[in-house]
């Protein structure tokens, strides 16, 4: 497939991936993760700054303060050190002082010890603080597995595509209050309409535990049709076909949704769930669930699951979902049976897909001409 990368990322690419002094001990790891660290730092504390407009209003009550503190500071910490030896190691700099620069730049917006600046609410707010907090939880343990555990040796940190992934990522999560509003519209407009209290009544009684089985097993059959629509229905490929445009995939690839089929897919899932009335820390432990599972079926890594490829998807089976051929297999998202029950399971023994994307590689890179690209004419 073509290797395309936008200018942006040719630009931020040219200056801090050095393919000739990327390996350990060079300064490159380390001064990557202090600009990485440095950066979240920063977020953290204009969101204790402004908590009025850069966190979300229906997490902000439930922070546990003095540990988001604490860790605020063992981020600015570890990107100074980080950055640091990333100055002594390598020669070229730009890495090292970029890392500095951030740290330095939170500690004097007020570090861990920011206070809030103002009391005023906005009445729509930026997703920063999940974003932060995500973003950090997801780097911290994937990251490093794809750099132990790699399916393909060749995929590096600034691979083509990725600051249109990481715009992807930031979007999603800075927009979570339109987002949240825009998928929970449908599944609570037709509870109103319709609430068999037995119903609910009864499911919620059941264990925490069985409700979460039945949430995913209820959710993934809604997915799969969905999902084979998106597929089959021309006009809704030229939305999903924005997903399977990239070309690699890593922890970064899943969120590579157009926002009409972010909106859908979410809000469509949850009109059955609401409806059933199961428990919310079933539903919660369903949303983690979600999280992590869709980051880790796309990450790089080679890890070998045996038999239970067959009942829990994992990333060889969903990386033969994203391969040039064959087209329109494995759509379940979590539970293989489905595509085994419909016929469209494919799953050849210990063999990954030799190239990813779409034959003809036709959708453009960079997020808003993604977002354009459905609508233009053929």
């Amino acid at each position: 497939m073509a290797v395309r990368r936008s200018r942006l990322e040719q630009l931020i690419t040219r200056l801090f991936d050095d393919p000739e002094s990327s390996g350990f001990g060079t300064g490159w790891m380390s001064g990557t993760a202090g600009v990485f660290l440095g950066g979240l730092a920063l977020a953290g504390v204009v969101a204790f700054s402004f908590p009025g407009v850069f966190t979300t209003e229906a997490f902000r009550a439930q922070y546990p303060l003095p540990f988001l503190r604490a860790l605020l500071q063992t981020v600015i910490g570890a990107a100074f050190l980080l950055s640091a030896t990333s100055l002594l190691l390598r020669k070229r700099k730009v890495l090292g002082v970029t890392g500095l620069g951030l740290a330095f730049a939170a500690t004097l917006a007020g570090g861990a010890k920011a206070a809030a600046l103002t009391d005023v609410a906005s009445p729509f707010t930026v997703g920063l603080d999940w974003f932060a907090l995500n973003v950090l939880l997801l780097a911290v343990v994937f990251m490093p597995l794809e750099r132990a555990f790699p399916h393909r040796t060749d995929v590096k940190t600034f691979r083509p595509g990725w600051v249109t992934d990481g715009t992807y990522l930031m979007i999603n999560h800075l927009a979570v209050q339109a987002l949240t509003f825009l998928t929970l519209l449908p599944a609570t407009s037709l509870a109103r309409l319709w609430q068999p209290v037995w119903l609910h009544d009864w499911i919620s009684a059941q264990p925490v535990i069985f409700q979460f089985i039945e949430i995913v097993i209820v959710a993934d059959v809604v997915q799969y049709w969905i999902h084979r629509a998106y597929h089959a229905v021309p006009a809704l490929w030229r939305i999903h076909a924005i997903h399977h445009s990239s070309v690699t995939l890593d922890w970064l690839a899943g969120p590579r949704l157009h926002v009409i089929e972010t909106v859908s897919m979410r809000s469509l899932v949850l009109v059955p769930i609401f409806l059933l009335g199961f428990a919310r820390p079933a539903l919660y432990g369903y949303l983690v669930f979600v999280s992590f599972h869709a980051v880790f079926i796309h990450s790089n890594v080679r890890f070998r699951f045996g038999w239970l490829d067959h009942w829990l998807t994992t990333p060889r089976g969903h990386h033969w979902h994203h391969a040039v051929r064959p087209v329109d297999k494995n759509f379940a998202v979590h539970l293989p049976v489905l595509d085994r029950l419909f016929g469209t399971q494919y799953l050849p023994p210990d063999e990954w897909p030799p190239v990813y994307g779409i034959e003809g590689d036709p959708v453009p890179e960079g997020w808003m001409a993604q977002q354009v690209y459905p609508f233009r004419k053929r």
